[in-house]
């Protein structure tokens, strides 16, 4: 009956209609997550994706209209059904003006229940615009280093995310072992993997690495792009970001992430907090075993402290870079509250580059 994939989160201290409800939205598809406490369902609803939320009216501690308005203003999008055990006027007053979609006094029949959040459920599909991630790296582990933490919140807000690596990295090592890990990663973040076999440390600006950007761009359908920065030590860097400038010229958003080998001149516009997923980020990182034991970049104090640092202009405690060079649609042109955050006007002035040069990895 419900669209499907869903899932509902139900705020209720009521454990008798929490368990009533929950099992009819489990009988029609529904993955459900019951809380009881009004300020930790924002909590949850801030750092989790959702399909919709069923608030109870009178809750411990916060009263659930007041709950209505603050999950709008963090997922105005996200539909919230209003339920309460009192046929009270200033309570439906207080729904609408909260902007609730939904409004049910119990109690209610599990029929009348389950037609009213199909409708929500259904409503909030055909509303909802589609975003889609493309991360877009040289060799493996550059995509989760740059932008890992990025990619994780786009999942956590049910977008879609694919991850197009372009060589094996076979002079950083054993390239079908890269290539495990690599896919190792990808299930961690949530990702899609793509996965070429150009030749690393030569990767060609032109040709067949812009041939390689187009496939992946046909088959995920991305409205925003992540890729290496220009400004970087790193040749093959320099030649993914150039040739996915080419493919990507109609791609309504594209940023560039910071790689290790990325010089002073990386000059950062928008820096997404990642403070709820650093762990994540860590453990993707962690699967490429046969670098991050020997590779002084892949350290996890080196990256958190990293983190840490653009976090002081990215609003959260740990935060990733990103210069942008196109931001006409995708996450630009969604709400600034259903985006992942992000600080537009904070910029970091550029340094002196360094004098680019060839590296092999």
């Amino acid at each position: 009956m419900f669209p499907s994939p869903h899932r509902v989160l139900v705020v209720e201290d009521d454990v008798v209609a929490a368990q009533f409800m929950s099992i009819v939205l489990s009988q029609h598809g529904s993955v459900v997550e019951i809380e009881g406490d009004g300020s930790r369902a924002l909590a949850r609803v801030s750092a989790d994706a959702f399909d919709l939320v069923v608030v109870d009216v009178n809750l411990p501690g916060t009263d659930g209209i007041d709950l209505l308005a603050q999950i709008k203003q963090v997922r105005p999008r996200l539909p919230v059904l209003v339920v309460t055990g009192h046929e009270r006027f200033d309570y439906a007053v207080g729904a609408i003006e909260g902007r609730a979609d939904g409004f049910l006094v119990k109690p209610f029949t599990a029929s009348v229940f389950a037609e009213k959040v199909a409708v929500l459920l259904h409503r909030s599909r055909v509303a909802a615009p589609r975003i889609a991630a493309l991360a877009i790296g040289a060799h493996p582990d550059d995509v989760e280093i740059g932008c890992g933490g990025v990619l994780l919140q786009h999942r956590r807000l049910g977008h879609e995310v694919t991850i197009l690596t372009l060589t094996g990295g076979e002079h950083g090592g054993d390239h079908l072992l890269r290539a495990r890990e690599s896919r190792d990663a990808a299930d961690l973040i949530g990702a899609a993997l793509i996965h070429r076999s150009l030749p690393d440390t030569s990767l060609p600006e032109a040709g067949p690495t812009i041939a390689a950007i187009h496939e992946a761009i046909d088959a995920a359908r991305p409205t925003v792009i992540y890729t290496h920065s220009l400004n970087d030590n790193h040749q093959d860097h320099r030649a993914c970001h150039r040739a996915t400038i080419v493919a990507g010229r109609r791609i309504p958003e594209i940023h560039c992430y910071q790689a290790p080998s990325a010089g002073v001149s990386f000059a950062p516009s928008r820096f997404v907090d990642i403070s709820a997923v650093i762990d994540g980020k860590i453990d993707a990182i962690r699967a490429f075993t046969s670098q991050w034991l020997t590779r002084d970049y892949l350290d996890e104090d080196l990256i958190r402290s990293t983190a840490r640092y653009w976090g002081r202009f990215g609003g959260g405690v740990y935060s990733e870079p990103l210069e942008t060079v196109r931001a006409d649609g995708g996450l630009a042109a969604a709400d600034s509250t259903e985006r992942l955050r992000e600080l537009p006007d904070s910029r970091v002035e550029p340094q002196h580059p360094y004098a680019l040069q060839e590296v092999s990895r």
